[in-house]
Parts: structure tokens; C-alpha cells; sequence
């Protein structure tokens, strides 16, 4: 059964307007001050320079409902580079297997936010909404979603998650620091 373009488009709309609003919550206490947790979960979001920004991110999902980037019958790590030269963030174009061993252009994160990769080995898509494990990516019969912790993906192995390098940044200089939430 091959998924309708217009509800995949829905879905991918739906999950990044979810992803903002849990986004923008805070804890505020009674003195009008960051809870302990909420400092510690604002901490963690910091990025390192010269990544993608969450709103970067949701501009790589905005390509990815260009259907003018998946019209051709395209194997994964071919769509998911289209999306991000569409989106404005060029990379040499790297297959699933090299992405998954890690490439000069992306540096690799515990805990990925819309827009990063969600990479296998021998597949790769691009994380719509990680609090709920959406990803696109080029499926068995067209471009869709799904879940990265579906038993189908877990079968697939190990995931990992990488984050786009912004021209002028290397991996040594942004190189992601895990905090304790993260290990």
C-alpha cells in the first residue's frame, strides 16, 4: 500500500508543530525562577557553535515536504542529501554506511533534535520529532515516516544521531560535550 503524499505532508507538518510547543515549555517555581530540572534541561540544549540550530532544523523538514525533493524513486542517503542542498545546507554526498561511520560535515549527538540525521548502517532519514522518534526518510515504496524505535529499526541495529557542521566549523571545534543527562 503506497502512503497518500498529502497525509505524509500532514503528519510531518503535525510533528514538527508538536515539537515546538514542547519546545518553548519551561518550569517556572513560585519565585518566578528555572526549576533545578528545567536549568539542567536548558543546559543541555546548548548548542555547540556552528551546528544546526533547532530552526535550522525545521527549515531541512520544510524541504523535506518540498515534493518536488522525492519525486524521482530515490534510495535513502540520495533523498536525504537533496533535502539538505534544498534546504541550503549543502554536504559532498555520502552514502548510509559512511554516514553512519561519521563524515567530516556532520558530528555526532546523543540527543538529536528536528532536522539531524538518524542514521543505520545501510539506511539514513532525517529526525522530524524526537520526543515522539519521528523520522523521514525514502521508505520500500515511496518517501514516508515512521518511528526509529519501531521493532523494524531496532532489528536494524545500532541508531546513531549526527548534527550538520555549519561551513567554517570542524568536528575538534565543535565537538558535543555529554552532560549527565545525556550518558
Amino acid at each position: 500500500m503506497r502512503p497518500c503524499p498529502k497525509r505524509v505532508m500532514l503528519a510531518l507538518i503535525l510533528c514538527g508543530i508538536a515539537s515546538l510547543a514542547s519546545a518553548g515549555q519551561q518550569e517556572i517555581n513560585s519565585s518566578g525562577r528555572l526549576t533545578a530540572t528545567a536549568a539542567r534541561k536548558t543546559a543541555s540544549r546548548r548548542q555547540a557553535p556552528d551546528t544546526l540550530s533547532p530552526d535550522d532544523g525545521l527549515s531541512i523538514i520544510a524541504a523535506a515536504l518540498d515534493s518536488r525533493v522525492h519525486r524521482s524513486r530515490r534510495d535513502c542517503s540520495h533523498l536525504v542529501h537533496s533535502i539538505y542542498v534544498r534546504a541550503g545546507f549543502p554536504y559532498s554526498y555520502a552514502r548510509s554506511s559512511d554516514l553512519y561511520v561519521g563524515t567530516d560535515e556532520f558530528v555526532r549527538v546523543t540527543r538529536p533534535q528536528p532536522g539531524d540525521l538518524v542514521v543505520w548502517r545501510g539506511h539514513v532519514g532525517i529526525v522530524v520529532n524526537p520526543a515522539h522518534h519521528v523520522f523521514f526518510s525514502a521508505m520500500r515504496a515511496s518517501a514516508g515516516i515512521d518511528a526509529y524505535d519501531a521493532p523494524y529499526w531496532k532489528r536494524r541495529g545500532q541508531v546513531r544521531f549526527y548534527r550538520y557542521l555549519k561551513r567554517g566549523g570542524t568536528k575538534s571545534q565543535n565537538r558535543l560535550v555529554l552532560t549527565d543527562q545525556d550518558k
